[in-house]
């Protein structure tokens, strides 16, 4: 299945036709609802199969909103387990040398609510971790999170209140473990 990347004629309202979603209702009605298991997996504190996967990844996303809810997705990287796990409900990520539009911290100041999407590369689990976070200039914690003799600025520090592993229907069907699917650059 091939999907369009430019629309096929202008249109003078392209969500001309489409009929909204009216209640959480109607999406229950659409969807169904979810087995036990999806609802059971969810949980406060970090097992150990999730410092497992946190010491393996080398990549996450994270989503913040400011104080009016306009939200940012920003792509967080460095070797495997740049994640620091402070105890069983807390991790650290160093913040690396960037654009200094920090958007992330900016939002982060404004409201605390974050969203982590953990991936392993090659792996088809995702990480999922929510929570609430702030930001530190220094910590006992700043030493181990120094690479190349670049000791952080700042870290980000999360308070998990809710983490669990993806279904990973995602990664299978949009390829992006899979050489053969990529299109280059």
């Amino acid at each position: 299945m091939s999907y369009a990347a430019e629309p096929t004629a202008p249109a003078a309202d392209p969500l001309a036709g489409t009929v909204p979603l009216g209640s959480a209702e109607e999406l229950r009605e659409l969807l169904g609802t979810p087995h036990p298991i999806v609802i059971d997996k969810v949980h406060d504190r970090l097992t150990d199969d999730d410092v497992a996967m946190l010491a393996r990844s080398p990549f996450c996303t994270m989503a913040t909103s400011d104080a009016d809810g306009n939200c940012d997705a920003t792509p967080r990287g460095d070797a495997s387990g740049f994640t620091h796990v402070l105890d069983r409900s807390t991790i650290a990520l160093p913040d690396r040398p960037g654009n200094r539009r920090a958007d992330s911290f900016h939002n982060i100041l404004a409201n605390p609510r974050v969203g982590l999407l953990y991936l392993i590369p090659g792996a088809m689990d995702v990480l999922r971790v929510n929570g609430r976070a702030h930001i530190v200039t220094d910590g006992p914690f700043f030493d181990a999170m120094t690479v190349k003799g670049q000791r952080p600025k700042l870290a980000l520090i999360v308070r998990i209140e809710e983490i669990y592993r993806h279904c990973p229907a995602s990664l299978k069907r949009s390829g992006v473990w899979a050489p053969e699917t990529w299109t280059g650059a």
